[in-house]
């Protein structure tokens, strides 16, 4: 009720910065935005009723894609509003003897709130969609020579309900992973939100992305029932398994706290991987001697963990790892990437963010993700494929 109660007030008080600011200067420009005022008023009240008054399962698709476009609702129009709000007011406040307001205040206002709705409506309709390929190569001392050129294909955090009536966009992917012809591709967790049946029937897409020798997998801390709500243990084992038997259908193998092995020519790699749980900041990271119990000597170890913080805590120093693929972090969706800069607040709370890492002779990739979390938009934060190409040095 007091969501509903904020958000009426909200309304109100918009309407009336616009009447007292634009009615008197220009009726034309008053409608317009009355009328743009109304649409978007409309369309956000009518995905809270259905984010409040839905009662299926809650890890259908269609419900987590109810909960993203609402988010993003809230971020580009309540959020401006209120901004637009608060200036006017100030501005009255200090105009309170004259009972007018501060005319420039209230247009800057305008201005900013139109620049954050603009940037979160690119950042949901282009920047979500703009898969950028990172192309890296990592030089490795003493590398066998079978493992030299070795291309590994890596992606993570799909996330799949935002993909929910985009499969083309999924389908895209899987293409462009295909024309890099990958030896190898690796799945850094997060397939889903909460629950499998986001899955909806993606596992029929992302099975045709193909690699010479497998594709692999771990579960992230979304793919556990972690953020079902009010789930119980059974509920939560019902989830992985179902997540298992949905991420095998999509082609890969799951490592869950285990490893394998993949013999290139004469040389024998090992794929090691763990599960993660838990949410922030009390991440759980899955067993690495567990998954490493009877490992067999081998020419390159290759460790697959969903938080890029579990390569400081258990890896490097600790471990022969060669090179470990992690994801998790999403850049925050938001940030700066150019040629020569990055940036993300994401740095606060994992210093490995996004790209690759060295210690020594131990190497680490953290990739920023396909897909979206909580909010439908990236900005300046763009999904990313990663092309890893072993290089003897």
């Amino acid at each position: 009720m007091l969501v509903f109660i904020i958000l009426a007030s909200i309304e109100i008080l918009s309407f009336l910065v616009l009447k007292e600011h634009l009615y008197r200067i220009s009726k034309l420009k008053f409608f317009i935005s009355l009328i743009v005022h109304f649409v978007l008023s409309i369309w956000l009240w009518i995905m809270l009723i259905r984010v409040v008054s839905y009662r299926g399962s809650y890890d259908s698709p269609d419900n987590i894609r109810n909960h993203l476009e609402l988010s993003g609702l809230l971020c580009a129009v309540v959020f401006p509003r209120f901004f637009l709000i608060i200036a006017h007011y100030s501005g009255k406040l200090f105009r309170f003897r004259q009972m007018n307001h501060i005319r420039w205040l209230t247009s800057a206002g305008m201005v900013i709130s139109f620049l954050i709705f603009f940037i979160v409506s690119i950042g949901s309709i282009v920047g979500r969609f703009n898969f950028k390929t990172e192309k890296v190569s990592i030089k490795i001392n003493g590398l066998d020579k079978d493992l030299d050129g070795f291309k590994i294909v890596q992606i993570s955090d799909l996330h799949l309900s935002g993909f929910y009536r985009h499969p083309d966009q999924l389908q895209e992917v899987m293409e462009k992973i295909n024309n890099y012809q990958p030896d190898l591709i690796i799945n850094t967790g997060d397939f889903v939100d909460c629950g499998w049946r986001e899955f909806d029937r993606s596992d029929t897409i992302l099975l045709k992305a193909k690699s010479r020798y497998g594709n692999f997998a771990i579960f992230g801390n979304h793919d556990v029932g972690t953020y079902f709500p009010n789930a119980s243990d059974a509920d939560k084992a019902s989830i992985i398994l179902n997540m298992r038997q949905l991420i095998a259908s999509s082609g890969y193998t799951v490592l869950f706290d285990e490893h394998t092995y993949i013999n290139i020519d004469s040389s024998k790699m090992a794929i090691i991987g763990v599960s993660s749980g838990g949410r922030h900041p009390l991440i759980t990271h899955g067993d690495i001697g567990k998954a490493t119990k009877g490992l067999d000597s081998v020419d390159f170890k290759l460790f697959l963990c969903h938080d890029p913080n579990q390569w400081e805590e258990d890896v490097v120093g600790k471990t022969d790892i060669d090179l470990t693929l992690s994801g998790h972090t999403h850049g925050m969706q938001i940030g700066i990437i150019t040629k020569n800069f990055r940036w993300s607040p994401s740095k606060r709370y994992y210093p490995h963010w996004n790209g690759l890492f060295s210690e020594g002779d131990q190497y680490q990739y953290v990739n920023r993700g396909l897909g979206v979390l909580a909010v439908p938009f990236r900005i300046w934060m763009p999904p990313e494929i990663t092309v890893i190409k072993l290089v003897a040095e």
